[in-house]
């Protein structure tokens, strides 16, 4: 599955995001950084900026040690973990989201199953996640949810 935007793409490759550089925007902003391959069970978030009537739209990664900013599009356009796109390519966007959320899901549900780790660990390590920042009240919300069926 691939989702091309203004600066790059993403790609979903096996239980891997690919973060591309692709034309003209792509390479004022991330110049000859090649490509970036992030485990799909290592992403801690998501954040998902729908276009707007004059503004492009954003999906960046958070992912622990990642250095992601978090200051708004303005930001954004420079974060290596971050790919903008028009309103015409939002579409794309949004299903690679739900598949990558989805992949998420199975691949840490599979992996809390084989390594033992508790649903209460779980609970915690997303609890310090959001008092540290990194992801947000309504994201820990959803992973309780999903955690706890």
């Amino acid at each position: 599955m691939l989702a091309r935007g203004k600066n790059g793409q993403i790609e979903i490759v096996g239980d891997r995001v690919r973060i591309e550089r692709k034309g003209v925007l792509g390479f004022m902003t991330g110049g000859f950084k090649g490509e970036k391959d992030i485990a799909i069970t290592d992403v801690t978030s998501i954040q998902f900026k729908k276009a707007g009537f004059a503004t492009n739209g954003y999906m960046q990664f958070a992912f622990m040690g990642g250095t992601e900013n978090k200051k708004g599009l303005f930001s954004a356009v420079n974060d290596e973990n971050t790919i903008m796109f028009t309103k015409k390519q939002q579409a794309d966007f949004e299903k690679i989201k739900e598949e990558i959320e989805s992949l998420r899901s199975s691949l840490r549900a599979g992996k809390g199953a084989m390594s033992g780790v508790s649903v209460a660990d779980e609970l915690k390590k997303f609890a310090e996640l959001r008092d540290q920042g990194i992801i947000s009240d309504s994201e820990f919300d959803s992973k309780k949810t999903e955690l706890l069926g």
